[in-house]
């Protein structure tokens, strides 16, 4: 498999498919690269690069206090360094986007344009509080089979997802072993997250990307992503691209419709 070393010794995993423009996707807080799947086949004719950050997915675990979007922004411009690449799209999703963010204000010039996965500068509470309940603790459930039959209870959000979806999410998220289902990452992760504080203003790091190719597509019943949020964000980028994806919450999958359009039109605007 292909890692990269940071300057630290952790190693950092990542995939890399096809040819033509790059597009870096940053996943979620707790999630891999495996969250992109659903996004390949929108993303053919592009160079798709993917990475697991640092304690996640098939990465190593790293000092939690190292668990932070500079540090992983940094991890992610490490990668860019390696792969010889001057700027890329960068389509993020949930902390991915807030990376984007960082390294919009931070890094400007290896941005082509930034794609956001329901995410903005606000964050609504009652969605951080959910993060915060679960993050770093295993699921109840014995097998995988089992937690996707919950998964429709358990994501009220996402009404007339299929079955077989959701086999696959807990399939990407979860080890099945003999003590039950387990997180694949570091349960470490949820003492990063508590120590980082809530009201830090991220609005400087979304202006930054002011001039740039702009698309963010938000889940209708997002508890994270807020309408107002996205108004707001649409007064300071009035150039933005907004697609709203029907029965889902946080996060689409990116194979919707609505998620595959806006996601064809802004990268074929890199």
């Amino acid at each position: 498999m292909p890692y990269i070393n940071a300057p630290d010794g952790t190693r950092l995993f990542y995939l890399v498919k096809g040819t033509g423009t790059p597009i870096l996707c940053l996943s979620g807080l707790t999630r891999n690269h495996k969250d992109f799947d659903y996004a390949m086949a929108a993303l053919e004719g592009y160079q798709v690069i993917r990475m697991d950050y640092r304690g996640r997915g098939n990465s190593d675990w790293a000092d939690h206090a190292s668990y932070t979007i500079p540090q992983e922004a940094q991890d992610a411009l490490l990668l860019l360094d390696h792969l010889g690449l001057n700027s890329v799209g960068l389509l993020g999703t949930s902390r991915g986007g807030l990376i984007a963010m960082g390294l919009g204000l931070a890094a400007r010039d290896r941005l082509m344009g930034v794609c956001l996965n329901d995410i903005g500068p606000d964050l609504a509470p009652e969605g951080m509080a959910l993060i915060k309940d679960y993050i770093g603790r295993n699921p109840k459930f014995k097998t995988h089979a089992e937690m996707a039959a919950a998964m429709p209870d358990l994501m009220p959000g996402f009404p007339n997802v299929p079955a077989e979806r959701w086999l696959s999410e807990v399939q990407h998220h979860f080890d099945e072993t003999e003590r039950g289902l387990q997180i694949n990452y570091d349960p470490l992760l949820r003492d990063a997250v508590l120590a980082t504080p809530d009201s830090f203003d991220l609005w400087p790091f979304f202006e930054a990307l002011e001039g740039m190719p702009l698309s963010l597509i938000r889940g209708a019943n997002s508890d994270l992503l807020t309408r107002e949020t996205v108004g707001k964000m649409l007064r300071r980028h009035p150039e933005m691209m907004v697609a709203e994806v029907p029965d889902r919450g946080h996060i689409p999958f990116l194979d919707e419709p609505e998620a595959v359009f806006a996601l064809q039109t802004w990268a074929a605007m890199l």
